[in-house]
This record gives C-alpha cells, structure tokens and sequence, in this order.
C-alpha cells in the first residue's frame, strides 16, 4: 500500500506541477506542432530522465530535514510567505495566460532527446517542490521515506512529467491550431497556492 501511494503522490505531483505553461511543456508542443509527435516524445523522454533524478535529490534533502526539524520549522515559515506571496501574484498581478505558443523554438539538429535533458536542467524548481511536496504529505501519514519503496514516488515523478507533456503535445496538435489557451490558467495557479498555504499553516499550527 505504501509504494501504491508514494507511486500517486508522485504521479500527481508532478502532473499538476506542469499544468502551467512553462519552458519545457510549452517547448515540447512547439516540438509536436513544427516537427511531429515523434520528436517531441523524444524530447519528453529526456525531460523525463532528469526530473527522475531531480525528484531523488529532492527526496534526499527532504529526508535530511526530516532528521533537522529545527530546519525545518524554519523553511516552512519562509515557505509560508513565499507561496502568499505568489497567490496574490496569480490572482492579482500575473498577466493572461491566453497566450499564442512562444515562438522562440527552432528547428535544430541536435538530438532530441540531448536537447530535452540539458533544457530540463536549466529548470531547478523540481528539487525543492519535491522537499515541501515529500515532507508535507509525509506528515499526514500519505508519504513514505521507506527505502525500500520510495523509488516509487520517483517512478511517479516522471510517468506524471511525460504524461502532462504528452497532454500538451496531443492538446495543441488537434484542438488549437492557433495556438492559444481558452482559460487564464493563473486562477489555477493562485488556487493550488492558497491550497499550499493552508496545509503549511497547518502544519505549523500543529507544531506549536
């Protein structure tokens, strides 16, 4: 049962982390709709391998402050106001999401799949969302730091990483031609934020 749900944690986690219209997920559709579904899976096999190992250092850090709960503490209570912070950004201040696909990407001969492993490597944000992620759900009992069974959550990780950019690349090939978003994905944003902060105020409330 434990491998089962450190598996979903993993695997939701890291879907809903790329809902949002980011370098990777939006490079990946760019991919599909120049170049074809083949590439840009290609692509998406890269990303998926470095989110796996950023996943497990994640994970790694997590359980070091596990053992440091003074740490701890502290990271939270920054963590707190950092994601206020970003909800009043998403609901007040972030522009339209309604966006056209960046045309920034080109056609290149590189390998694919080198190209989607060193672009995921610019993207550092897995490592610590692994860490809140990982110890937030460890403390209601939905995570487990078991050896034995945490590669799950890693496997998690990256079928979830392929899946959200499988969804972008098959989304924007046969629904948007234009290329636009029909919802402000901001709102959706700012609403998993205020979810993250309530979890971490309670957390903290139960640490008092």
């Amino acid at each position: 049962m434990g491998a089962l749900i450190n598996f979903l944690v993993g695997y939701l986690a890291a879907f809903v982390g790329l809902i949002p219209p980011g370098l990777l997920n939006m490079t990946a559709a760019k991919i599909g709709v120049k170049q074809g579904r083949k590439p840009a899976l290609i692509f998406s096999a890269g990303v998926l391998l470095v989110v796996c190992i950023q996943t497990g250092v994640g994970l790694l850090f997590a359980q070091y402050l596990e053992r440091h709960p003074e740490v701890l503490d502290l990271l939270q209570k920054v963590a707190l106001g950092i994601f206020l912070a970003l909800t009043f950004y998403f609901f007040l201040l972030a522009k339209d999401s309604r966006r056209e696909i960046p045309k920034g990407v080109k056609r290149s001969k590189t390998n694919r799949f080198i190209f989607g492993v060193l672009l995921s490597m610019l993207n550092l944000l897995p490592i610590p969302y692994w860490v809140y992620i990982s110890i937030s759900f460890s403390a209601f009992g939905w995570f487990f730091f078991d050896p034995l069974i945490i590669g799950w959550a890693i496997l998690g990780s990256g079928l979830g990483t392929f899946s959200m950019l499988m969804l972008y690349i098959y989304f924007f090939r046969r629904r948007l031609p234009i290329g636009t978003f029909g919802f402000n994905v901001n709102y959706l944003l700012g609403a998993l934020t205020a979810l993250i902060s309530l979890i971490t105020v309670i957390r903290i409330w139960q640490r008092l």
